[in-house]
Formats: structure tokens, C-alpha cells, sequence
């Protein structure tokens, strides 16, 4: 394995960033999952307090680690108040769960000596340092799902166990970067705490027409295009509505992901101006 050249990193992570479009069918959990974060901000800050790790990088992990809960540590989801069993192996028991993530950042992860904080990039690079070098080392063309899952930035490929990559597995869990960016728009005070670079503006679900383009709308055009089975209009996203995506997608040349995205999007509005031309204007005598 070669050596991680961090300054390339950051500033790839750093980049990817910039130009970063989260899926139009993750904005509504997004924003959901950047509200439930912010709402535990004063415990995450009293951990940034002893550990130096930013306290939005401190949510965002606990979140891919265990969906929040505080039942759980950050290092790897056991229970802190046994012994745990997945790597980290054999730390604790813990007498709070702020105890075993001080444990994990610092003594495990020694989050605490990382000195490059003062960039997106940095945080992000760190982050992916958390779970693991093996994308940048071994698959540099692929950015870490942990960091980048949910946006344009990652389209399939994960390490499904150590030493274990599955190019077709698609990571569907909230990335680290778009969960990150999504809290800065809520929390203001993220970006002027730690320096960090504004989040990229984001795509409007509302077309130039006007028409929101949300997963009611998707539901609707795929009916329109021919969907077997036909899907029910309830903004629901199901097996069915997921299933008919990727066949749009196959059929289109797209990457049959199964992800409203972007270039989803813009397919889709071609395909429904061609399938419902405009009427011609009615002659007047």
C-alpha cells in the first residue's frame, strides 16, 4: 500500500466540496438528519471542548457510526458500556457516552494531534481518516462513500469488509460531507467558527417552470413515461419508485443508480417535452 499523500487529499476533498450536488431525493432526509445533529449541539461542544475535534465532525461521525444514538459509541457502534468487540476491539466499558467518545477520538483515533482543521478539506480528509485510507491508497479515482454518499461526487463501490471491495454496492447512508453542509446552512455559526469555506449553493428543486421537482414529481413523470407498475403519487421512497428510476435510467444511458440526481432530472424533462409537445396555437379566422 503506499503512502497517503495528505496535501493531494485535502485538497481533492477540498475541491470535491466545492462543486459538491447532493441528490434531489436525499435533500428532505438531509436536512432532517442536519436538524436532529444540531439539536444534541451542546453535548457535541462539550466534547470539542475536551478533545479539540470540531464539534459538527464530532455529530457527523456519530451519526455514520450509530444513527446518533447515545446508546451506542462512536468508534464502532457496541454498546460503551461493555467491552466492544468490533475494531476498536477491547475498549471499555465506558461510564457515559461521552467518556467513550473521548476515548475513541483521542486515545484511539488521536483526532485531538490532527492540526488541519482550518479547512473543509482537512475536516473532510480527517473524517475519511476515520474510517479507513483504503480509497485513497488502493481506489484514488473513487471517493470515500463514508465522506461522499448522497452526492454527485460517489456513484457505487465500497469496502463491504476489510480488505473486501464490491464495486456494485451502493453506499445509501448520508455522507459525512453532505450532512456537514447541510448543517452549515442551519447553523451559521459552523462556518464562522472554524473558518471553514461557505457550502455550495445546491440546485433548486423548483424547475425554470416553476414545478417542484420533488419525488411527487419523479413519481409522476415516470407514470407518464410508461412505469410498470404505475406508481403511487405519495413522495414515498420505495422499492417500486426505486425499481422504475433505474429502468428509466438503464434505458436513458444513464448510470442505473436508482438516485434522482442532476443529470436524472435533466433527462427526465427532455424525455417528458418529447413524450407531451406543446400544443400547436389554435387559428383564428
Amino acid at each position: 500500500m503506499s503512502p497517503t499523500n495528505f496535501p493531494a487529499l485535502i485538497q481533492a476533498n477540498n475541491d470535491r466540496f466545492s462543486k459538491m450536488v447532493i441528490d434531489f431525493d436525499a435533500v428532505s432526509s438531509m436536512n432532517a438528519v442536519a436538524a436532529r445533529l444540531i439539536s444534541q449541539k451542546a453535548r457535541y461542544k462539550a466534547l470539542f471542548t475536551k478533545t479539540s475535534v470540531p464539534w459538527p465532525v464530532i455529530a457527523v461521525i456519530h451519526e455514520r457510526e450509530c444513527s446518533q444514538s447515545f446508546n451506542l459509541s462512536i468508534a464502532q457502534g457496541d454498546p460503551w458500556n461493555a467491552v466492544s468487540t468490533h475494531v476498536p476491539a477491547g475498549r471499555g466499558p465506558f461510564s457515559s457516552w461521552e467518556e467513550a467518545a473521548v476515548d475513541a477520538l483521542t486515545v484511539c483515533e488521536h483526532m485531538d494531534q490532527w492540526g488541519r482543521w482550518d479547512t473543509f478539506g482537512g475536516a473532510l480528509t480527517r473524517l475519511e481518516m476515520y474510517n479507513g485510507l483504503g480509497y485513497a491508497n488502493q481506489l484514488p479515482s473513487l471517493p470515500s462513500p463514508y465522506v461522499w454518499s448522497r452526492t454527485d461526487q460517489y456513484v457505487s463501490g465500497k469496502f463491504v469488509a476489510d480488505h473486501v471491495f464490491d464495486p456494485n454496492f451502493i453506499d445509501v447512508q448520508e455522507g459525512c460531507a453532505p450532512l456537514l453542509a447541510a448543517m452549515m446552512l442551519q447553523d451559521a455559526s459552523i462556518q464562522t467558527d472554524f473558518g471553514w469555506a461557505a457550502a455550495p449553493v445546491q440546485p433548486s428543486l423548483t424547475g425554470a417552470d416553476g414545478v417542484l421537482h420533488d419525488t411527487r414529481w419523479l413519481q409522476t413523470v415516470l407514470n407518464q413515461l410508461g412505469a410498470n407498475p404505475q406508481l403511487s403519487v405519495d413522495g414515498g421512497w420505495g422499492k417500486n419508485t426505486i425499481t422504475a428510476l433505474k429502468v428509466y435510467q438503464s434505458g436513458a444511458g444513464l448510470a442505473a443508480n436508482g438516485r434522482f440526481n442532476v443529470p436524472t432530472r435533466d433527462s427526465l424533462e427532455n424525455a417528458l417535452s418529447i413524450a407531451s409537445p406543446p400544443a400547436p396555437p389554435t387559428s383564428t379566422s
